[in-house]
């Protein structure tokens, strides 16, 4: 048996290793561009359409507060994604038994403790805003792992570079643009257990807000340079580029800089959480139409991976319509919309991993 010379290491560092190479789309090519690719893109539109109409513009009183038509549909859309993590999180078995603790005594323990203290409530109605922009950010990062892992790549390859552009792309406009104000001037509420400190910040970061965007720019042109020449170094390692990512993390970060930057229309909120929920619902359709047909009994019937998914959105949505007509000081039902919405972004953080396979 003859025995060869070893492989010649490519220029700059031994090769990425990679798997074969599988169908570039999660769902489908159809499927993808509707829900995972196009949404940032057609969410953009929709906000431009729906400027200056009364629609957008006519405010009304819902459950005491002033909203137009298009705050309530997105809210209605937006808490229909947060409650649907239930089909992944309580729904599906597998997932459930993993976690069990956290799936019960976590969400208990949190309700129970605004029902309690104030303190609390505060700090939960801020917690949700901010971990709001982290989650959102991770999420089109969770998309972006896995067209990499389709293209054959390792999903340990270039994770932190893509954490790191996905949380600079989503969170840096909104420190250094016009959507800095409405973020941070949740912080005001803390005025209501007289934590004077919190409530100075808003004033703080808009008399600043000129060298927190030069602050953004810069480091963001450095991370930008630093992300392109570290996946030029894998790519003549073997690392297979994905079209697909590539679509998505460039149309994302161009829509997050655009709306959250300058908020063109008034409608950065309306667009960026369009899509996402989009996105979101579309991905938990596809990952739990089988474990939801055994729940409801369908495997076998016919049409019932539609009925499965159409009994979700159905649910989620309903919930979605009973929380916009959830009043502030009604601090039960408040304090449930507000448990569904952070463990939606707490459940997120460990109920779908690339790396572990679970996707």
């Amino acid at each position: 048996m003859s025995v060869g010379l070893p492989a010649p290491v490519p220029p700059g560092g031994p090769a990425v290793p990679a798997a074969a190479p599988r169908s570039p789309y999660i769902a489908g090519r159809a499927f993808d561009w509707a829900f995972f690719l196009l949404p940032p893109l057609v969410s953009l539109v929709v906000g431009a359409l729906i400027a200056g109409t009364s629609f957008a513009d006519h405010r009304f009183w819902l459950a005491g507060k002033r909203a137009t038509g298009a705050t309530v549909l997105l809210g209605v859309i937006v808490n229909a994604h947060l409650v649907a993590v239930v089909a992944r999180s309580h729904l599906n078995p597998g997932v459930f038994r993993a976690h069990l603790p956290r799936f019960v005594l976590v969400p208990l323990a949190l309700f129970a403790a605004m029902m309690v203290s104030l303190w609390a409530v505060v700090i939960v109605a801020v917690l949700v805003v901010f971990w709001d922009v982290y989650h959102s950010a991770l999420q089109t990062f969770g998309l972006a792992r896995i067209y990499d892992r389709n293209a054959g790549n390792d999903p340990e390859v270039g994770r932190r570079l893509d954490f790191g552009l996905n949380l600079l792309l989503y969170a840096g406009p909104i420190v250094g643009g016009a959507a800095m104000l409405p973020h941070f001037g949740k912080l005001e509420i803390f005025e209501d257990v007289d934590a004077t400190f919190f409530t100075r910040i808003p004033a703080f970061m808009a008399g600043n807000q000129r060298y927190l965007t030069w602050a953004v720019l810069g480091s963001g042109t450095i991370y930008a340079g630093i992300y392109v020449a570290a996946y030029a170094r894998l790519r003549a390692r073997g690392y297979r580029i994905s079209f697909h990512k590539v679509f998505l993390l460039a149309s994302t970060g161009l829509c997050s800089i655009w709306v959250w930057g300058w908020n063109p229309w008034g409608q950065a909120f309306f667009i960026m959480n369009l899509f996402h929920a989009v996105q979101y619902l579309a991905l938990v359709g596809w990952s739990e139409s089988a474990s939801l047909r055994r729940r409801l009994r369908l495997d076998g019937v016919r049409l019932g991976k539609p009925l499965a998914i159409a009994a979700l959105l159905s649910g989620a949505l309903a919930y979605g319509v009973w929380t916009e007509l959830v009043r502030d000081d009604d601090r039960v039902r408040w304090s449930v919309v507000q448990v569904v919405a952070l463990m939606h972004f707490f459940y997120d953080g460990f109920i779908w991993s690339v790396r572990k396979q679970q996707v």
